[in-house]
């Protein structure tokens, strides 16, 4: 049987240490946290690692110029900070490591769907329908569900209440977004020729 361990008491303050080396543990904590962790963590669970009135965010600044010129970056995603591994080195892990498992195969389809999902949500699979003129499989929603970037919304306030697809931070991450308005608005799709004007 597992007993149940008291936390040791930490630190936050740090008062014994001078300044420079306070603030130089500050950052090194907040490392260690987002280095352990597999989704972003947002500024409130950093703040229980540093002093009281300590910004968090002047912190995460130093830490990730600290980190220029590494192989890895600080990324703000959704309401909180990761790590994750600068682009130019995806090829270098796919020849050396096994991450067959946390690759996203998409195709168009799929993005397109997620995309509609990001811009319309909380939306229904009859939503999608009337966008794209035909049946979303439940194949395909289950396959992006699964793969953790859409998630289950409130139920609509229709008839039978159905389920509605909201986008999760895992989406947000895959596609290199700090919150849904960093999306490309509608005219820069046109634009781009992406979505054509009806």
């Amino acid at each position: 049987m597992v007993r149940d361990r008291p936390k040791p008491e930490l630190d936050r303050e740090l008062s014994d240490l001078p300044p420079e080396l306070r603030w130089r543990e500050w950052m090194r904590r907040i490392e260690a946290v987002l280095f352990a962790s597999a989704s972003p963590v947002p500024r409130e669970d950093l703040a229980r690692v540093v002093g009281r009135g300590v910004s968090v965010d002047l912190l995460v600044e130093d830490l990730a110029a600290d980190l220029e010129g590494r192989a890895f970056e600080l990324a703000k995603v959704a309401d909180g900070w990761m790590f994750r591994t600068r682009p130019a080195y995806a090829p270098a892990i796919r020849a050396a490591a096994d991450v067959a498992d946390q690759l996203l195969e998409l195709s168009e389809f799929d993005i397109a769907v997620l995309a509609a999902i990001a811009y319309h949500q909380p939306i229904t699979r009859d939503g999608l329908k009337d966008i794209f003129g035909k049946e979303i499989s439940r194949d395909l929603v289950g396959r992006l569900h699964a793969q953790g970037l859409i998630g289950t919304g409130p139920r609509s306030p229709r008839r039978g209440a159905p389920y509605t697809f909201v986008t999760t931070e895992k989406f947000l991450a895959a596609f290199d977004l700090e919150s849904l308005r960093d999306l490309p608005d509608r005219e820069q799709l046109e634009d781009a020729g992406v979505i054509v004007q009806v």
